[in-house]
């Protein structure tokens, strides 16, 4: 299958404050933080596997608008994204489970970031 999307990338108000929800929540997905540099006065971080495909970075107000749903190989990991991540200071916005309404297969958990942001972690297998 090949990609429509290259990269994604979101604003927070507090980068240093979202970073580890993010850094460890991603880790049990197997997706690292591979950038972090200061361009001007914004920081930008790239997490991704194998080059940078998903972008934080500060400097703007956050308002919770945004919905990213990151890819689990197993349900195992979906869950494991949602611990790690309640334990990070994000808030729960759907427990793992099949969501049916979405495909057969859909099991997903939900966690909002600091600013609101909707984050998920999903797998689309039946283990």
């Amino acid at each position: 299958m090949t990609a429509i999307l290259d990269h994604v990338g979101i604003k927070v108000s507090d980068l240093d404050r979202s970073l580890p929800l993010y850094r460890e929540a991603l880790a049990t997905l197997g997706i690292a933080l591979l950038a972090d540099f200061t361009m001007g006065r914004d920081r930008h971080v790239g997490f991704g596997k194998d080059h940078p495909t998903f972008w934080l970075s500060n400097g703007a107000q956050g308002r919770g608008e945004t919905h990213v749903a990151f890819t689990a190989a197993s349900r195992a990991e979906v869950e494991a994204f949602y611990s790690v991540a309640l334990s990070m200071g994000g808030r729960d916005n759907g427990a793992p489970g099949i969501r049916a309404h979405y495909r057969p297969n859909y099991y997903g958990a939900f966690v909002l970031d600091p600013d609101g942001n909707n984050i998920e972690a999903v797998c689309h297998t039946e283990t």
